[in-house]
């Protein structure tokens, strides 16, 4: 890792997102998560301070180590376990079937390999496990996303690997998950290119029609 992606650019980051929109956002997302919880890319920790009383535990992979005495600090304060392994999504060291939820918030752009990592939260998701997710992606406007292509490679090197143009619903999909619930919306504090936004839950298994029974 160099100078500005190991320091300066992780600074930058914790101090843009721990805004006031941002903490609603995660606040409201998280307010269903229970039980054991993974998150994908715990980053320095800012989702810590909304996760409610009814998670057990907390697992986390964070492949590179962003500001991490402000992640003990933030992890020191809260009330359930947590266990933080330096790997990435893509290949997670779980068994099958052992997390009740796992959360992804502004993760899927940077990741690698999308699609595998997706796929990996399907595989260690409970059968009636949930995927809680809050990222930034592809915009609905033609528009908006044409400049999103344009401008992608070089939000590729500033942003340390994030992708403005990933159309986060289909990768989803793509994986084998359901998604339940999906909100699109902009973000009225970044720019429309960086803030269009999926908010939503996914599930392993889709729902049983009432016809089907």
């Amino acid at each position: 890792m160099g100078l500005y992606s190991r320091y300066i650019f992780p600074r930058l980051m914790d101090r843009f997102m721990s805004g006031a929109e941002f903490q609603q956002l995660r606040e409201e997302l998280l307010r269903t998560a229970h039980g054991h919880v993974l998150e994908i890319g715990l980053g320095t920790g800012l989702n810590l301070p909304h996760y409610p009383g009814s998670i057990s535990s907390l697992r986390a992979v964070n492949p590179a180590p962003l500001l991490p005495d402000r992640l003990a600090e933030r992890s020191a304060a809260a009330p359930f376990p947590i266990e933080v392994s330096r790997i990435s999504a893509e290949r997670l060291p779980y068994e099958g079937g052992m997390f009740d939820c796992v959360v992804s918030t502004w993760t899927l752009c940077t990741i690698p390999d999308p699609l595998a990592a997706l796929r990996e939260i399907r595989r260690v998701l409970k059968p009636d496990g949930t995927l809680l997710f809050l990222e930034h992606g592809r915009s609905e406007d033609s528009q908006i996303a044409v400049w999103q292509d344009r401008l992608n490679p070089i939000q590729n090197v500033i942003g340390c690997g994030c992708h403005l143009n990933r159309p986060i619903d289909r990768l989803i999909t793509k994986a084998g998950l359901t998604i339940t619930k999906l909100d699109r919306f902009t973000m009225e504090s970044v720019p429309r290119i960086g803030g269009t936004m999926y908010r939503g839950t996914a599930v392993v298994r889709a729902p049983e029609s009432p016809d089907a029974r």
